[in-house]
């Protein structure tokens, strides 16, 4: 009997995993469900905003719509436009908006994710649709207190229109009178202005008539208004410019005064320079000291180092004193003559440094010259020692080294020039010393 019930603890084994399993699908369903059920609690305030903000959105477009009816009748066909583009994008993000609510209020049960993603993009869509309605409100706002300006501001712009003429006429009466003393190249630039401000009054006063006419019709009349101001802007600037053309005059003549007296006596500096290096040079030819000019090797004559920039500075002191002289010439453009002398003083100032710089050149080499011309000699000798120290073993690269360095030597001491001599010494030297070390390599070698 009891081998017959074998199969019973099994069987309970496996109720009791059965209603195991059961309970545990139960469990977790009904955890789900509680989970679900808080999960759409916490998004019933965003579903409260998006209503909110479709209401919002609803009356602002509706209000919207009238505003283009009276932007249509109070503005210009481009105001109108640009105010009916904004509410017809508005209207359009607010119908995706009622669709979406649409979604949220069937019968059909919805998850909570999917609820929230639709509040917030209806709350999304129903904000661009309140700023894009707000800016362009605010444009037509702007529009209108621009028209209410205009009609305000038409008899102040025309008050000042008037008193710009009269400044004309004032700055035009002070460049005859300037005429009388000055030349015309001096006040062309003057005239100039003023020719500027007249086609800039005429237009203002084109612009006001205009916009008096548009709002004698109800017409919209702020961009001519705006044209208005801005031409008499222009013929401010220009009137203010060809006034201020006396004191500018007046200052060109001071400071052409100043110039002249800086030119005198820099002029009269470097024609002290100049002389003072004629009679050095005069000095040295006479005591036979190293000159700067002469003949070179093949008889002919050799130019001093420094006779490009002397000719240059001696060049700079005839244009300054042809500059001074021609002052009373040029009294009637102060402009003209103030520029003339800034020239002439910059060339002679960049003449007398050029020159000076030449100078130093050629002292710093008549100094190291003799020193130079020692080296080179003492190197000779060491060559000459180590080439008949090394005998025939010595080859032609040594001696033709040797060579070559006392040819640069008699250049050397042959150069009228202390620059180019300098330099010849300097090759001897290194040719010398090239030599040397040529030897003594073949002397151990061979």
């Amino acid at each position: 009997m009891a081998d017959g019930l074998w199969w019973v603890p099994s069987l309970v084994v496996a109720g009791v995993a059965v209603a195991a399993l059961v309970g545990a699908v139960l469990g977790f369903r009904h955890l789900g469900h509680r989970r679900e059920q808080a999960a759409l609690a916490a998004s019933r305030p965003l579903e409260i905003e998006a209503k909110s903000l479709i209401v919002r959105a609803d009356t602002a477009v509706r209000e919207g719509q009238a505003e283009v009816a009276f932007a249509e009748a109070q503005f210009d066909d481009a105001t109108a436009r640009t105010a009916r583009a904004s509410v017809d994008s508005a209207a359009r993000w607010l119908r995706e908006a009622f669709l979406l609510q649409q979604r949220l209020d069937d019968a059909d049960p919805d998850t909570a994710a999917e609820r929230r993603t639709w509040s917030a993009r209806i709350i999304d869509l129903c904000e661009q649709a309140l700023r894009t309605l707000a800016d362009s409100d605010a444009a037509l706002a702007a529009r209108r207190r621009a028209e209410h300006g205009a009609s305000i501001e038409g008899p102040v712009m025309q008050a000042r229109a008037r008193e710009l003429a009269v400044r004309r006429r004032e700055a035009a009466a002070t460049l005859e009178r300037l005429a009388r003393r000055y030349a015309p190249s001096a006040l062309g630039g003057a005239h100039g202005h003023l020719e500027r401000a007249d086609l800039a009054l005429a237009a203002a006063d084109d612009r006001l008539a205009e916009a008096a006419a548009a709002i004698a019709t109800a017409r919209p009349a702020a961009a001519a208004s705006a044209g208005a101001a801005e031409a008499l802007d222009r013929a401010e600037r220009a009137i203010v410019a060809a006034g201020a053309v006396e004191a500018e005059l007046a200052a060109a003549t001071s400071a052409e005064a100043e110039l002249a007296q800086r030119l005198e006596l820099e002029a009269s500096a470097a024609r002290a320079e100049r002389d003072g290096a004629v009679r050095e040079e005069a000095v040295r030819d006479a005591t036979g000291a190293p000159a700067t000019s002469g003949q070179g090797t093949d008889g002919r004559a050799v130019a001093r180092p420094a006779a490009a920039d002397g000719a240059a500075l001696v060049t700079a002191i005839a244009e300054a004193n042809d500059v001074l002289a021609s002052r009373a010439q040029r009294a009637g453009d102060p402009f003209a003559a103030r520029d003339r002398l800034r020239i002439a003083l910059d060339r002679l100032d960049a003449a007398r440094a050029a020159a000076r710089a030449a100078q130093s050149r050629l002292d710093g080499a008549t100094r190291a010259l003799g020193g130079a011309l020692a080296i080179a000699e003492s190197q000779l000798r060491a060559a000459n020692e180590a080439i008949a120290h090394g005998g025939r073993r010595v080859g032609a690269d040594a001696r033709t080294r040797l060579a070559e360095a006392e040819r640069q030597l008699v250049i050397a001491r042959q150069e009228p020039d202390p620059v180019a001599a300098l330099d010849a010494a300097r090759r001897a030297t290194s040719r010398a010393s090239d030599a040397e070390a040529l030897a003594a390599y073949d002397a151990m070698g061979r």
